[in-house]
């Protein structure tokens, strides 16, 4: 599955459900939701020109192709030539820059993820009792999953969960997609359930990709979010809008309902 929302596409809501993991050991860290409303005034009350408008991948890499997503994200999918055969590696923007940095191998597994507001970064633990498998999901259409990750902090993190074809083929711009159902539940290293989710994502044979859809977070306090971050617009090199690093959709309505909670309606 992909790193949406809580997974850190890299919207302002993924590094926020991050910052709501991190517990500090319970002295007082605030909730994912609540770290969220002080971001909205952060962003607010900042301007934010200055941002490089269209994407440039790092040297030796190449980059592939632009999605806009609903949920006011657009990420860049690229490839690098010392990455092994298979390896993509993402890039996601909101409205705030740069959010999030990606890196998975062939089989669609989480090698690692870095959050570049804060230097926060997860790498994947070898030995998984269960790695994710994205042949296992399209050859028999559902793949369950059970491995670590642990961060430059030390913390680490265990995720369970499935993926499911559903059966169901849409395109969306031109691409086929099929859609999926998963649900993923993340625990502290003693055993503490952090973040539930489940849902509904998209995914590409040919690309051999995740893309972000409708879900459901539950966090440990009780606290639930729902997010939509499923695929708008894909574009290839040579069309419009390749490259490009400002979100278009629901940019808007996302920074309205924000507002809305800090002024407690």
């Amino acid at each position: 599955m992909q790193r949406t929302s809580t997974e850190w596409t890299g919207k302002s809501t993924a590094a926020v459900a991050r910052v709501g993991a991190r517990r500090d050991d319970g002295r007082g860290a605030l909730t994912w939701l609540a770290a969220l409303i002080l971001l909205a005034g952060f962003l607010a009350a900042i301007p934010l020109p200055g941002r490089a408008a269209i994407y440039t991948p790092p040297q030796g890499c190449r980059l592939d192709y632009t999605v806009q997503n609903r949920g006011c994200s657009v990420v860049q999918y690229y490839r690098c030539d010392a990455d092994p055969k298979g390896d993509q590696r993402s890039a996601t923007f909101g409205q705030e820059g740069l959010t999030h940095l990606s890196h998975i191998d062939d089989q669609t597994r989480w090698l690692e993820s870095t959050d570049p507001q804060t230097g926060l970064q997860d790498v994947l633990e070898k030995g998984a009792a269960d790695d994710a498998s994205f042949d296992t999901l399209l050859n028999t259409g559902y793949d369950d999953f059970d491995f670590w990750t642990v961060s430059n902090t030390g913390e680490r993190l265990r995720h369970v969960g499935f993926d499911e074809l559903t059966g169901e083929t849409v395109t969306i711009d031109g691409v086929t997609l099929e859609k999926t159902r998963f649900q993923l539940t993340t625990f502290s290293e003693s055993g503490e359930v952090l973040i539930e989710r489940k849902g509904q994502q998209f995914i590409s044979r040919k690309m051999r990709r995740f893309y972000g859809g409708i879900e459901q977070q539950r966090d440990w306090t009780g606290q639930q979010l729902n997010t939509d971050d499923s695929p708008v617009l894909f574009s290839f090199p040579g069309e419009k809008g390749f490259g490009d690093t400002t979100p278009q959709f629901d940019c808007d309505q996302l920074m309205t309902s924000l507002r809305l909670k800090d002024d407690g309606a």
